[in-house]
């Protein structure tokens, strides 16, 4: 219950939650309140690690009816951490706002690295997202999932959407943040 109420105080910016335990004779009390959002949230997750841009990068925007909120950073680790939700539901298998995004993070690293480096070699999707912390929650009205679990978004109006609007902050923030991205 603890995870899944921190969970929704970091998705919903601003949200005060309190859990009180009084399962024991000591009641144990904890709020949650995170202004900081799922930018937030990243930072959590990446507590103890080391980080390589040192704020996480956060953006927002809307299309369509569709509104994506992303927050990303990079650590030293190898696997990547993504976890995403729609509508406040976390899908375990991602789905086409993952698609989306990803795409759009190799495409702006890759177009850096081309434009900014004599390196020849092929950097791939897995490379970009190699020690990557990330959060991706879309809103959107009636959206499709793979089955009633919920573990995968299938609604294919949502890709495009979140690929153009990840595209466009990625790569402003690239162009804004030249020292951070020589570090990622």
């Amino acid at each position: 219950i603890e995870k899944r109420l921190r969970e929704l105080a970091f998705l919903n910016t601003g949200v005060n939650i309190n859990l009180i335990d009084k399962r024991q004779s000591q009641e144990k009390k904890i709020n949650f309140k995170y202004d900081g959002g799922i930018k937030e949230y990243v930072k959590y997750l990446n507590d103890g690690k080391n980080v390589i841009n040192n704020q996480p990068i956060s953006f927002s925007g809307s299309k369509n009816s569709i509104t994506i909120e992303c927050a990303l950073q990079w650590t030293e680790s190898y696997h990547e951490n993504t976890i995403c939700f729609t509508n406040n539901i976390v899908q375990r298998d991602g789905g086409t706002h993952l698609a989306g995004f990803r795409g759009a993070l190799t495409r702006s690293i890759v177009n850096y690295i081309n434009k900014n480096t004599k390196n020849s070699n092929n950097i791939t999707g897995d490379d970009a997202r190699e020690g990557l912390t990330c959060i991706i929650s879309a809103k959107l009205p009636d959206p499709k999932f793979s089955s009633q679990t919920k573990d995968k978004l299938v609604s294919s109006e949502v890709r495009p959407v979140i690929e153009s609007i990840s595209l466009d902050k990625l790569e402003q923030w690239i162009e804004e943040n030249p020292s951070e991205i020589k570090k990622v």
